[in-house]
């Protein structure tokens, strides 16, 4: 069983990164961050597993900037998990830090919440995706350093 599992990383590492890294930024509470993790640990080339996981996070983000762009607050609490007190929490935010804040739509809890709110704010989408994949990269890179830090020590 292990065999065919590691099989199954082995040929399909990239797709299932990608999935997995769009998945987290929208409908599912999962990470990506121990798929990096076990790729990396696995002798696959780092830059790539850093651009995969930033370009699905990245458009997950987007689905989810798309889904507060349509004001569809009903879809985001439904299948997001965002309830209405952080939508406007996250609102609070946008005022207090501008768009700034966006380079934190990688965090968990709040991330989520910061992408839907810059749809329903309607917030410039290239400035959207500008800070959002610079938050999105910088935190696979961090992972990737500290992982291969860390391997180096073994």
């Amino acid at each position: 069983m292990i065999e065919i599992l590691s099989s199954l990383i082995d040929e399909h590492a990239y797709v299932g990164l990608f999935i997995a890294s769009f998945l987290a930024s929208t409908i599912l509470p999962l990470g990506s961050e121990a798929f990096v993790v076990l790729l990396i640990s696995k002798g696959f080339d780092t830059l790539p597993i850093i651009m995969v996981a930033s370009v699905g996070n990245y458009l997950g983000s987007c689905t989810t900037y798309y889904v507060g762009l349509r004001g569809r607050t009903d879809i985001i609490e439904r299948f997001f998990s965002i309830s209405e007190e952080q939508l406007k929490r996250t609102d609070s935010m946008f005022s207090k830090y501008g768009t700034f804040l966006l380079l934190f739509t990688w965090m968990p809890l709040i991330g989520d919440a910061i992408a839907a709110t810059g749809g329903v704010l309607k917030l410039d989408f290239r400035t959207f995706s500008i800070y959002v994949f610079l938050g999105k990269f910088a935190r696979y890179v961090t992972l990737a350093y500290i992982t291969t830090s860390t391997l180096a020590l073994f």
